[in-house]
């Protein structure tokens, strides 16, 4: 099928290939996704859309030898065994390779953190420079506490019914581990791959920042990096791990967020001051970013 340049968390796993052993369905996955997948044992090469949400690949059992390449770039060659972990966090969309070795099954467990998740622990890890912090792409390297919480989520997805409550504290969990270890704040453009240069990064969300309640216009944001709406879209995403609208999107909760435990600013003059017209639009999105309506949220303080 056709490969388009991104695409949902959801939708990914039709672009993997193989077949599907397991998969987390139903609202208690809400915060991460997760399935078990047995790929074909030889693939020439698949092409992969890149995705918003922090990608972990987990290497079940089974041995093989794997390549991976952005672009037209050369291949690069790693050597995947059990326990053997890909983090990938946005960006361009990729080709791959690989070749099973050995009798034993060849299996995977590909794992999705929610954006919102992923943004609390941003948050807590990095305080005020959580705008401009993002996590690296980090290939077949091993983790023997990330591992632990695989091996949890594997077990999770093996029973009749998750537990919600579970599978939220694992999520969590596993987010502030990528935050705390496979995360730093951009100062610099990502070496070896095209994105946009720390200052001018800063200076864009910085804008964003400050014109929170204005419409989100990508023409305007793409005209003040200098570049087409489609390359600024492709490395703000490099940059950041999610695109400039979603960006701004969490911005807006994220000041809502902090009004609605801080003050006592009324919902409607909250869902005003980030730029929703209509407080009923601003619940909908509030309550799908963080499970709660923002009074809910607010009796929590």
């Amino acid at each position: 099928m056709p490969v388009p340049e991104t695409t949902s968390a959801e939708a990914f796993e039709r672009y993997v290939g193989g077949k599907c052993l397991r998969a987390g369905r139903g609202t208690a996955w809400r915060d991460i996704q997760a399935w078990v997948i047995a790929p074909p044992r030889k693939v020439d090469r698949v092409s992969l859309p890149s995705v918003s949400e922090p990608f972990l690949a987990w290497s079940v059992s089974g041995e093989a030898e794997f390549q991976e390449r952005e672009g037209k770039g050369p291949w690069v060659t790693h050597r995947i065994k059990p326990g053997s972990f890909f983090l990938t966090s946005g960006g361009a969309p990729y080709d791959c390779r690989w070749r099973a070795v050995g009798a034993e099954p060849f299996l995977s467990m590909a794992v999705f953190i929610a954006l919102p998740v992923l943004q609390r622990a941003l948050e807590e890890v990095f305080g005020a420079d959580a705008a401009h912090a993002r996590l690296r792409d980090v290939s077949a390297f091993t983790d023997a506490a990330l591992n632990s919480l695989m091996e949890q989520v594997h077990a999770e997805l093996m029973r009749r019914q998750a537990s919600a409550l579970f599978l939220q504290g694992i999520a969590q969990a596993i987010a502030i581990h990528l935050a705390r270890n496979y995360a730093e704040t951009v100062s610099e453009a990502r070496s070896g791959s095209p994105s946009l240069p720390g200052f001018k990064l800063r200076q864009l969300t910085d804008w964003m920042t400050e014109n929170l309640a204005e419409e989100f216009n990508l023409d305007r944001l793409a005209a003040q990096a200098g570049l087409s709406k489609f390359y600024f879209n492709r490395l703000f995403k490099r940059a950041t791990g999610m695109s400039p609208s979603h960006y701004h999107m969490t911005l807006r909760m994220a000041v809502a967020k902090r009004r609605l435990r801080e003050t006592k600013q009324s919902v409607v003059d909250i869902s005003l001051d980030v730029g929703y017209a209509n407080p009923s639009h601003f619940a909908q999105r509030f309550r799908r970013e963080t499970g709660l309506s923002p009074s809910a949220y607010r009796r929590q303080r």
